[in-house]
């Protein structure tokens, strides 16, 4: 079979690459002053909650009152970040809905301390302003799916501050796989632009420092193998836990109010019987001691435990934050049973966990280089490369499409033949 030969008039890539670095220069300004100003008020909301330890038994108020304001904005059926993937796949359209009500409610999880993350939230406030753009813009479907994309890309990099990561994993994650190459250059510009709006706006990213990188060996090649291949079981226990926990409250609570207030007061319990505030909000506090080498054990069960009680019951933010303390805790842990440095363990579990739960290997690649620096890329693709095959068909996202198994090399190569 002949491969075919694509072939477009130069004139019609310029028009293209002007139209859309317009576009994204639109959607990269006004999504990165928005997440800027997300990510200032989550940063502010986690420090006033860090400082006054009472903001806790305020969680069953701002539980109803989450549900109370998706009832009235009819958005109780919304399924938050599945929804914005299957606008991406054309199988459905982000609401203008959508942004307000996840920013406020994100704000409100983290006030009172829920174990949640912001991509979740990064992601529907950028899919939400990048479809209303698209509808007034009067774009066309396909051009529609860009511009989601786009706003996806310039909030996930103003929070995350990792612009080529977030410029991926638009394109990578509705359809496990497949890369939605057309959307590079949009998403590029979106998300670098977001992310330098989100800066000067005092907004920083996500990055931490890899103590004790040993160089590259066999040997250590081999435990990061090792790791990954647990990280990737964790990563299955994760997703499971995630979705067992939304199906259980939906089994036996079915009251959306009944189930929030019963999720806070279990989450309140938790908190209490820990003795400690660690697993609440995003615990970037426990990333930071594994990145130094110091957890417990239980740290990566407990994270998990808390997040799935809040996420399960309707508060929310995300799973990806949560993910990366959880890949970050096990593999510290796991670092020193290894034999190998606890801090470099750390960074590969965050990777190899990412890469379990989204199945986006190219974007969580990235991630790790954009967060932890590229000395120790040859261990952090190990993680990706093996985590991300063996974690299965598990993910996050219920709407995830698998286009190509993972496993199946020899059915991965797709030809086009030529038609005469």
């Amino acid at each position: 079979m002949e491969l075919c030969k694509i072939k477009r008039p130069f004139g019609e890539n310029v028009v293209y690459f002007l139209k859309w670095t317009l576009i994204s220069f639109l959607l990269g300004g006004v999504c990165g002053t928005v997440g800027g100003f997300f990510s200032n008020c989550v940063a502010w909301v986690t420090a006033f909650r860090q400082g006054h330890d009472w903001t806790l038994y305020l969680m069953p108020a701002a539980g109803v009152l989450i549900v109370w304001l998706y009832h009235v904005c009819r958005e109780d059926k919304n399924k938050g970040t599945d929804t914005v993937l299957e606008a991406i796949a054309g199988q459905g359209s982000v609401t203008a809905a959508t942004g307000p009500l996840i920013f406020i409610a994100t704000v409100l999880t983290h006030f009172v301390g829920g174990s949640s993350g912001r991509e979740g939230a990064a992601l529907q406030l950028g899919g939400s302003m990048g479809s209303v753009a698209g509808r007034l813009l009067r774009l066309d479907e396909k051009d529609k799916r860009i511009a989601v994309m786009c706003g996806m890309s310039a909030v996930f990099a103003a929070l995350f501050g990792t612009p080529a990561a977030a410029a991926i994993f638009p394109l990578e994650v509705a359809s496990v796989g497949l890369l939605y190459h057309g959307a590079l250059i949009p998403c590029m510009f979106s998300a670098y632009l977001g992310a330098g709006i989100a800066r000067l706006m005092g907004a920083e990213g996500e990055h931490f420092t890899v103590m004790d990188m040993p160089g590259y060996s066999l040997a250590g090649a081999a435990r990061v193998v090792i790791l990954a291949i647990l990280c990737a079981l964790v990563s299955i226990g994760f997703c499971e836990l995630l979705h067992g926990s939304h199906k259980l409250y939906g089994r036996y609570l079915k009251n959306p109010y009944i189930r929030i207030l019963a999720a806070s007061a279990v989450f309140i319990g938790l908190t209490l019987v820990s003795g400690t505030r660690d697993y609440n909000g995003g615990s970037m506090q426990l990333i930071e001691r594994a990145m130094e080498g110091q957890v417990r054990g239980q740290d990566f069960l407990l994270k998990a435990l808390f997040t799935a009680v809040a996420l399960g019951a309707g508060f929310k933010g995300g799973e990806i934050v949560p993910t990366l303390c959880v890949g970050a805790t096990f593999g510290c842990a796991a670092g020193h049973v290894l034999g190998l440095s606890p801090s470099l363990c750390a960074a590969c579990g965050m990777a190899a966990l990412f890469a379990g739960v989204t199945n986006c290997p190219v974007s969580t690649l990235l991630i790790a280089i954009e967060m932890f620096g590229g000395e120790g890329l040859p261990f952090y693709a190990l993680a990706v490369a093996v985590a991300f095959a063996m974690s299965g068909r598990y993910s996050l996202y219920g709407s995830q499409r698998t286009v190509v198994e993972r496993l199946k090399i020899g059915q991965s190569m797709l030809y086009i033949k030529n038609e005469k």
